[in-house]
């Protein structure tokens, strides 16, 4: 059905007399008429929507005609989804090495940098707005505000809970950025463990 399949099932089941149809095999419907009568069809509008099904493989036809569902293939396209899936989490997913923290992680961060909203407990908040300095600011690199916000504004796209101002005030309070006079600093870790003495 070509490279990918979930869009072309999405345009397969477009057309209403193709789902009705597919949904008349599914339940059982062995025949061209039965098609025709479990789903409201016309003959013509059965004998076209079958014929569409069988060539995209969802329906099959066995020795005998009867039509069936071809199971094997949903299942064959979910299989695949689910590596593709796993492959991109893989490349742009949280990996710490901590697997509890990945999960949080992925579970209010996706695609690596876009924040799908602040987690309610506040040791899950605390751990997301790490990741989120870690990877948006270098150690003792100087940032001026504008860039700040434009970074900040970035992980915000995603998120209906939190701007980008909000985001700034939280790394900020819990000193993953220092702020001196319209300029943004992420702490070197010699001075986090100077402020952790």
């Amino acid at each position: 059905m070509g490279t990918d399949p979930t869009e072309q099932l999405v345009r397969l089941f477009a057309e209403e007399s193709r789902v009705r149809a597919f949904a008349a095999v599914a339940l059982g419907a062995g025949s061209g008429e039965e098609v025709a009568r479990v789903a409201g069809l016309s003959p013509k509008e059965t004998a076209v929507a079958l014929r569409r099904l069988r060539e995209q493989g969802v329906v099959t036809a066995g020795d005998d005609g009867e039509l069936g569902v071809a199971y094997g293939l949903f299942k064959e396209y979910a299989r695949e989804a689910a590596q593709r899936e796993s492959r991109s989490d893989a490349a742009g997913g949280p990996d710490s090495g901590d697997e509890r923290a990945d999960v949080i992680l992925r579970t209010f961060v996706r695609d690596g940098h876009r924040l799908v909203r602040l987690p309610a407990r506040w040791t899950r908040k605390k751990l997301v707005l790490r990741y989120i300095a870690e990877q948006s600011f270098e150690p003792g690199v100087e940032y001026p505000e504008r860039t700040v916000d434009d970074k900040l504004r970035a992980w915000c796209e995603d998120s209906d809970d939190i701007d980008h101002v909000t985001l700034r005030r939280y790394l900020v309070d819990l000193h993953h950025l220092r702020r001196s006079e319209g300029v943004y600093r992420r702490p070197t870790d010699l001075e986090d463990d100077a402020d952790a003495a």
